[in-house]
C-alpha cells in the first residue's frame, strides 16, 4: 500500500508583513505547507515544539531580536536535518561564508523573484548524496 507523500514544510521568519506575506502566499501556492513567525523567539520556540520537523526554514538576517547569525545556529542545534537558507539585504562575503560554515544551504540577497523561490526549496528538499 502506497501512502502519498506529505507536503514539504517550511518555517517562514521575517518580520516584515509583505515580504512575509508574499513568502507564504508564493509557497502556499505551490503546494508546501507554511508557518510563519516574525522574530526569532517565536522561531526557537516553533521549531522547539513541531512535533513534524520542518524541511526548509527561509530565515532572515536581522529581525527584531537577532541581527547576527546565532539564530540560524540555534536552530540547526534544533533540527540539524532542516535545509537553512538564509535571507537578506545585508550581506558580506564575510557574512555569506560564516552562514554556510554554520550549516546554511544558500543565501538569497533581497530582493529577489519569487518565481526562484519554489525551485530553490524543491532542490533544498532534494536528499544528500
Amino acid at each position: 500500500m502506497l501512502t502519498e507523500p506529505r507536503a514539504i514544510r517550511i518555517l517562514v521568519v521575517d518580520d516584515e508583513a509583505l515580504i512575509r506575506w508574499s513568502l507564504v502566499e508564493t509557497l502556499s501556492d505551490s503546494g508546501y505547507e507554511v508557518v510563519a513567525v516574525t522574530d526569532a523567539e517565536s522561531a526557537v520556540q516553533v521549531v522547539a515544539a513541531a512535533a513534524v520537523t520542518f524541511d526548509v526554514v527561509l530565515l532572515d538576517f536581522r529581525l527584531p531580536d537577532s541581527n547576527d547569525l546565532t539564530l540560524l545556529s540555534c536552530l540547526r542545534q534544533l533540527t540539524p536535518t532542516t535545509r537553512m537558507i538564509l535571507m537578506t539585504a545585508y550581506g558580506t562575503p564575510e557574512i555569506f561564508q560564516r552562514a554556510l560554515d554554520l550549516g546554511a544551504y544558500c543565501i538569497l540577497n533581497k530582493p529577489f523573484e519569487m518565481s526562484a523561490l519554489s525551485p530553490l526549496v524543491t532542490e533544498a528538499r532534494a536528499p544528500r548524496f
